[in-house]
């Protein structure tokens, strides 16, 4: 799935990979657990290439990486793992959870990879 950007707090810029990359019949497929890097470089390609290879590794290596937020029953229950190397404040993972939550409730708005 393409990223999606977005700012929290104080102008703290975010970058949200889904965990997975799928399309059914061009439509996205809604992941259910996101990662969370501090969006530092917005068009470094070597850096988005290297966050999206390093997806399904235990050990994240990017300095930027925040950990990563599981919906298990959307609208309910979430999940933040803090296993990055700096932490978000709840506040932080509060509003996270919000923006993620608006594009998985608007599917259109994500812009998929052609």
């Amino acid at each position: 799935m393409t990223p999606i950007f977005f700012t929290i707090g104080n102008k703290k810029p975010i970058k949200i990979i889904p965990n997975t990359q799928a399309q059914v019949n061009g439509h996205p497929v809604l992941t259910y657990t996101y990662n969370i890097y501090r969006n530092v470089n917005l068009d470094n390609k070597a850096t988005s290439d290297r966050q999206e290879s390093e997806l399904l590794l235990q050990e994240k290596r990017d300095p930027n990486y925040l950990g990563y937020i599981t919906f298990e029953a959307p609208g309910k229950v979430f999940t933040y793992t803090a296993d990055g190397h700096d932490g978000l404040s709840s506040g932080e993972i509060e509003e996270i959870i919000e923006n993620i939550s608006h594009y998985r409730d608007h599917p259109g708005m994500w812009q998929l990879e052609k």
